[in-house]
């Protein structure tokens, strides 16, 4: 099976399409760019399916890679078959593949090598053929000073034919099946942790039991949690007795007395030997399941918040609040840069309202502010009263911004190389700031997992969870475009075709050279050629500049067609773009060539239309409810204002102006059945909740949407 059709196996995609796909791969073309600029050969693919084939690739040659290894091995013990070796070639299944090697593997000692030491496999042999009738006679010959006596020589006879099914192919997948099939979870709580304060929020788990395939991945991760941290211990039962039935039918054909023998040796191998190989590979195969469930709920979650509305180049004042330390006080230019800071003190204990008001009025003043942010921690319901509260002799929108991983930000790498100067509190309120501005150019600063909308990110496969959400990062970025004239190089290093070092590069090249005029001034950065040039510049804008066309998602290598396309009309270039009129009048069939057909030609018509759009909506000002401080304030059966600030798949949290989320179980979304959250709810959309239940004691509330 070649690598397209493995591919197609999974997807179900033309193998055309396929292969087309794989060679812009290997020609190391970003998924980015191969779904916006690459229609035509992948059929118009979108990314989530380009991903999928690029991960199929990537398991493939994983997969070639382990086979060549496995035949090396196997040649050099010089037990290599062709028959063997046709197997493991024509195998495309990691476990299978592994459940061939597994009988030549090398194995620490073991039983069954002791036993072959003191040469009994040739009795193990003659217990399964089953063809005589007095096994211990057979037996006695093996009696030997190192084989005391018969019962000995059966045993060790026994532990060979136990590892013989314990690596049996066959033996094997009936087992998977059977545990995929009727396996339950159990977990049962270790008893003197039963009392610890920790321990209360795994109450529910203390015991427990339930279908292992019907288990939701978020409680399965909470079990796991819970083991992990020593509150329970966790495992999986089947029906033995169903098993050993099996077993003992499929191996035992003469009821000889060596059908003793062989029905002990099946029960060992299955206690010793499958079980809990078995259950380990059960349970690790739905932990996977249920990372890769939780990883998708987070990337889901991470691709909203990244696409946040931004304000927009405008002048913010940014306030990180907090009681004793106060109010971290910063005022940033509209194009993110720290013009000033300072630090008031409205609230207890220190009470210097009177000043920090007029602090506040100089400033939006002096600087000209078009807004204000304050971060959602500690004190952000009281500063924003307070704000609120003050005269500006003009009406300044104040937003409460989400300030989850800000102080991861505050003490990286990265605030330390753009703020020097600074301590972190002045970072925070920095980076507070310019999540208002730009959220998206702000949060690729920060480790995804370190932002606060997962689901167990602790939990999940670490190495999955980076690879998945720096995929949701790229996406994204290249989704909305990058303005190259004002981006740093943590946003730009996400561009197709860019990475670290041009981005870089590219920041170095703008501050010796000024702006880019042009997209073809890109091939004058150090390092950046044809490729990345080609990869990128359809994702880098130029505003301003002197081609209209470098503000959109037009890529330069279709530049020429969109000449053609003003001098059909008649009409110059400038006057074509954001025309819709005109752009209306084009028949698009006229321009179709061999590399360009109909679908890049109506995404040139579509981009010409709006050129240099930001897809992200627009902010919009929220208010909570004035009549919520505290927990203590919130009562059943009242309805409030909220903002979703997390998705799960088994509802989400809403903000309600306190420092408790309320969760909104999945049951009480919507009326009807909802199996997905996301369908119902987006991350930052503004709703209403009514409270059904408070429980203060363990700081949860329970909403239902209105």
């Amino acid at each position: 099976m070649t690598i397209a059709q493995f591919i197609q196996y999974h997807t179900q995609i033309p193998i055309n399409n396929i292969k087309n796909v794989l060679q812009l791969l290997n020609a190391d073309a970003t998924i980015p760019f191969i779904a916006r600029y690459r229609k035509e050969l992948t059929g118009n693919l979108d990314e989530v399916v380009l991903y999928q084939i690029q991960k199929l690739k990537k398991q493939y040659d994983e997969l070639e890679k382990r086979k060549q290894s496995i035949i090396k091995t196997l040649e050099e013990q010089a037990v290599l078959t062709p028959e063997l070796q046709e197997k493991i070639q024509n195998t495309y299944d990691a476990v299978q593949l592994e459940d061939l090697y597994l009988p030549y593997k090398k194995k620490r000692k073991t039983k069954a090598t002791t036993a072959r030491e003191l040469g009994l496999e040739p009795l193990a042999k003659i217990i399964m053929a089953q063809r005589t009738g007095v096994i211990e006679q057979e037996a006695q010959r093996f009696v030997n000073k190192h084989v005391p006596d018969v019962q000995k020589a059966l045993e060790g006879a026994r532990f060979i034919i136990a590892e013989w099914v314990s690596e049996n192919v066959w033996v094997r997948n009936y087992l998977r099946r059977f545990y995929d099939r009727h396996a339950l979870i159990k977990s049962k709580v270790i008893k003197n942790k039963a009392t610890e304060n920790k321990a209360q929020k795994y109450l529910d788990y203390f015991d427990w039991s339930e279908t292992l395939n019907r288990i939701p991945s978020h409680r399965l991760l909470a079990i796991l949690r819970a083991e992990k941290e020593g509150f329970v211990r966790i495992k999986l039962e089947v029906p033995e007795i169903e098993i050993l039935e099996k077993l003992n039918d499929k191996y035992i054909y003469n009821r000889r007395n060596t059908a003793q023998q062989i029905q002990l040796a099946i029960a060992d191998a299955y206690k010793r030997l499958l079980a809990p190989a078995i259950s380990t590979e059960t349970r690790n195969k739905y932990k996977e399941k249920a990372d890769k469930t939780a990883i998708g709920v987070f990337a889901e979650n991470l691709r909203q918040l990244l696409l946040a509305p931004p304000l927009g180049a405008k002048s913010v004042l940014a306030l990180d609040p907090g009681f004793r330390t106060g109010c971290k006080t910063v005022c940033l230019s509209p194009q993110g840069e720290l013009l000033h800071f300072d630090t008031i003190y409205p609230h207890a204990p220190h009470n210097q309202t009177q000043k920090a008001t007029e602090t506040l009025q100089s400033l939006i003043s002096k600087y000209n502010i078009q807004a204000i942010a304050i971060g959602n921690g500690t004190a952000s319901r009281e500063t924003e009263a307070f704000v609120k509260s003050i005269d500006f002799s003009r009406e300044i929108p104040v937003f409460i911004v989400n300030e989850a991983g800000a102080s991861i930000y505050s003490a990286s790498d990265v605030a330390r190389e753009e703020f020097p100067d600074q301590d972190i509190t002045v970072r925070g309120a920095v980076s507070i700031g310019r999540r208002l501005q730009d959220p998206l150019a702000e949060l690729v600063k920060i480790e995804p997992k370190s932002i606060g909308v997962g689901q167990y990110q602790h939990d999940v496969n670490q190495k999955m969870l980076k690879e998945e959400l720096d995929t949701v990062v790229e996406s994204v970025v290249n989704l909305v475009g990058v303005n190259v004239n004002t981006a740093g190089k943590y946003l730009l290093k996400y561009v197709s075709g860019i990475g670290d070092k041009l981005a870089e590069n590219i920041v170095n090249y703008r501050q010796n050279n000024g702006p880019f005029k042009t997209r073809h001034d890109f091939l004058k950065v150090k390092g950046l050629g044809q490729k990345a040039f080609e990869q990128s510049a359809g994702f880098l804008r130029i505003k301003d500049g002197d081609n209209p066309l470098d503000n959109s998602a037009v890529h330069p290598e279709s530049y020429d067609i969109v000449k053609q396309m003003a001098q059909s009309l008649q009409v110059p270039l400038q006057q074509l773009v954001g025309n819709k009129y005109l752009l209306q009048k084009i028949d698009l069939q006229k321009f179709v060539t061999n590399t360009t057909g109909l679908p890049t030609l109506k995404d040139i018509i579509n981009e010409l239309q709006k050129p240099g759009l930001d897809i992200r909506e627009q902010v919009r000002v929220f208010s909570f409810s004035d009549a919520l401080q505290s927990i203590e304030d919130v009562k059943i059966g009242q309805t409030y204002p909220g903002i979703v600030n997390n998705i799960t798949n088994f509802g989400c949290f809403v903000n309600i102006g306190i420092k408790e989320s309320g969760l909104v179980h999945i049951s009480n979304m919507s009326d009807s059945f909802v199996s997905n959250p996301a369908d119902i709810v987006k991350l930052n959309q503004q709703v209403q909740v009514k409270v059904i239940s408070v429980d203060i004691d363990r700081k949860r509330i329970g909403l239902s949407l209105v």
